[in-house]
């Protein structure tokens, strides 16, 4: 007996699974938990040929006249030799190849492929995705977004007052571009070509690294593929407290590895004033593995491209710029007021601090200053120096060198 919409809408789930057939072929099949699904059976080559199913979807989606219909082009597939089963599934890879070319497929890629494996924290760039960049172009096949779309998302950012998220938001999106580049899935990557500096200007934040960020930011230092030079430098950065330009332009002349101590001439400094930085038994040790890295040249940092001129003021920022180490907003400077806080956190003097970091004191204050507080400062940069070996560590074996706190050497105080 054929069916009828009131039949159909009389059919009652039962324990098991049943159905009850239309004819040519055509039946529905009633699931236990009520779901109603079209099906058709049919022989693809005569009576002899092996029986294929082929689903077309639920009811009341698909009405009695939608599954007659779709019957009459089942068996129109099947008088020309074609399976409709087969047909079905080229259909459904089709989908999902599509649907997996789209912004939204490949994002979800991405994510479960490198976010989650890589990101110590992901939650803020899925929070990015499913907030502003799957909204907006989500539907849109990954091939075909232009640098109108990611201005659209990022200028949308910026006019709820968030500059700083419409540039995080840029570079998530340059990130996922560049996998997409990597997977055959795109040859432009839109984020990429607009400048950070037309989305918002990059804000130091105005807090120190915690003691885990350090240790995550030297860990991934070490382990990155970057020039074992530029790698000691900027862990010398952390350690001496000095500014990028007063390590870049240092001359070996300036050092006595005998009295543990780094004279930095006035005319260097940003006060004008000479400073005299004592250096940690760690920091002792990566200067002299500098010194026979240095081919003999003056500069402590010589060029790549020749021995008589240091390296670019600009190269240890692309080398920190290329880590992506997802600390926020972190930049080069933040490691003097990294020290200075956690200095402080320590109980040591204020004075020591300051000048261990150059900054000149006025009034009664500077006048005592002049001492210079060696000893102290000796004593307070290899307790540092100590506590950032601690932070490396931290439960994790990274190869940095002979230049730990295990192999301190013992040296005089002056």
């Amino acid at each position: 007996m054929a069916l009828t919409e009131t039949r159909l809408q009389r059919m009652r789930a039962k324990d098991r699974l049943y159905q009850e057939a239309d004819g040519g072929g055509l039946f529905i099949v009633v699931h236990p938990s009520g779901k109603m699904v079209w099906r058709m059976q049919y022989r693809l080559g005569g009576r002899d040929a092996k029986k294929e199913k082929v689903t077309l979807g639920e009811y009341p989606a698909f009405s009695l006249a939608n599954a007659r219909d779709w019957r009459t082009e089942c068996r129109s597939r099947i008088a020309r030799g074609e399976s409709p089963a087969q047909a079905k599934r080229a259909e459904k890879a089709a989908e999902t190849e599509a649907e997996s070319n789209t912004v939204q497929g490949f994002a979800e890629r991405w994510f479960a492929d490198v976010v989650k494996r890589t990101y110590r924290d992901p939650r803020n760039l899925r929070r990015i995705l499913d907030k502003d960049v799957l909204p907006a172009i989500g539907q849109k096949p990954i091939a075909d977004v232009r640098i109108e779309d990611v201005l659209r998302i990022t200028d949308a950012i910026k006019a709820r007052g968030a500059d700083q998220m419409a540039l995080h938001t840029r570079n998530a999106m340059k990130r996922l571009f560049a996998y997409a580049i990597a997977r055959g899935k795109t040859l432009f990557n839109p984020a990429a070509a607009i400048e950070a500096r037309f989305i918002a200007t990059a804000r130091s934040r105005d807090v120190a690294l915690t003691s885990q960020e350090i240790g995550k930011l030297l860990r991934g230092i070490y382990q990155s593929s970057v020039k074992r030079q530029h790698k000691l430098a900027l862990h010398l950065l952390i350690l001496c407290m000095v500014r990028k330009s007063e390590l870049l332009n240092a001359r070996w002349t300036e050092f006595d590895f005998e009295k543990s101590e780094w004279s930095i001439p006035g005319e260097r400094m940003k006060k004008d004033k000479p400073h005299l930085v004592p250096l940690s038994n760690q920091a002792v040790a990566m200067f002299e593995e500098l010194c026979g890295l240095s081919s003999g040249s003056e500069w402590v940092l010589p060029s790549r491209g020749s021995l008589r001129a240091p390296i670019s003021k600009s190269t240890l920022n692309t080398v920190v710029r290329g880590l992506d180490l997802d600390i926020q907003d972190f930049v080069i400077h933040d490691f003097r007021r990294t020290a200075s806080t956690h200095l402080h956190e320590a109980g040591f003097n204020t004075d020591w601090v300051e000048k261990a970091l150059a900054h000149e004191q006025q009034g009664v204050r500077g006048v005592y200053n002049r001492a210079e507080y060696l000893s102290q400062r000796r004593e307070m940069l290899q307790w540092w120096a100590d506590f950032v070996d601690a932070q490396i560590d931290d439960g994790r074996k990274v190869v940095i060198g002979r230049f730990g706190a295990a192999n301190k050497r013992t040296r005089g105080a002056n």
